[in-house]
């Protein structure tokens, strides 16, 4: 079994009894990250695609500006009871000194900004202005990026405790797909991999997530570049500012042919229907 799933002892309740079973379930490790052996943070995340999670994070908190800043990522100390290396503990070197400073918390896998005191300190301006207008997307390619995105969560069918972000060409291939516990990990590492392939900034492609939008995802693809967000679930408040702010175009409850466009319509080749309510 590798570290991505694990095995544990379950009761399960149904109607003909209780059946005593194992159960297959996401894990959830802590990743410290050091840079130039200082401790940087730590975030809860499932292992596997830490070096793209650690580029997309540097990079998202501007502490790096490409992937050539990493001179390299290796792991390093945390081991077991029995003396074995975790893989918990990566420490980067990078090209050129940048000033860090140590974060006094835990990054846990259900918020990307637990910790943070005040909003100034995560509204941090993107090196990219979003194209205006463009990509121009087809609504019904859009309503079927969700399913797309669910066929290719392998963890997911094992366990269903993972989130899911993707990175979609506009006429819909999929271009990457990570899983993680955290939905802001995911999204990391779907930036990280694009940052490793030199495909940031992302103007022509499309970031799909598996739950809600929140500020921080919206705040990640404005910085990555990325002129398209689309939701399965609802976006917040601050989310839908800080999109229109941007002219990112954000949509919200993609299932089955119909979304909410919360901001960026213009990018959407639709036909105005008539409007209702208040």
């Amino acid at each position: 079994m590798s570290r991505v799933t694990a095995r544990r002892p379950t009761r399960r309740i149904t109607p003909a009894g209780i059946v005593s079973r194992p159960d297959t379930l996401a894990v959830e490790e802590p990743l410290e990250l050091r840079v130039d052996g200082t401790a940087l943070t730590v975030t809860m995340r499932t292992p596997g695609n830490d070096i793209d999670l650690l580029h997309g994070f540097l990079f998202s908190e501007n502490i790096i500006e490409s992937a050539d800043d990493i001179v390299s990522a290796r792991y390093c100390a945390g081991t077991d009871d029995e003396g074995r290396n975790t893989y918990n503990v990566l420490d980067i070197q990078l090209r050129r000194a940048v000033p860090v400073q140590p974060r006094g918390f835990v990054t846990n896998s259900s918020c990307g900004l637990c910790g943070t005191t005040a909003l100034d300190q995560v509204r941090t301006r993107s090196r990219f202005r979003l194209p205006t207008g463009s990509p121009r997307v087809d609504p019904t390619v859009l309503a079927a990026l969700p399913d797309e995105l669910r066929s290719r969560q392998t963890v997911f069918d094992a366990t269903g405790g993972l989130h899911a972000a993707g990175l979609f060409t506009p006429d819909g291939t999929a271009l990457v797909v990570r899983e993680d516990i955290g939905r802001h990990n995911a999204v990391d590492k779907v930036i990280g991999w694009a940052l490793r392939e030199g495909r940031v900034p992302a103007h022509d492609t499309l970031l799909i997530v598996s739950g809600r939008a929140s500020f921080e995802l919206v705040q990640k693809a404005v910085m990555a570049g990325i002129p398209v967000l689309g939701a399965v679930s609802a976006p917040s408040s601050l989310a839908v500012d800080l999109a229109a702010d941007n002219g990112l175009t954000l949509a919200g409850f993609l299932r089955g042919d119909t979304m909410n466009i919360y901001s960026g319509a213009d990018r959407l080749e639709t036909t105005p229907a008539a409007a209702t309510g208040t």
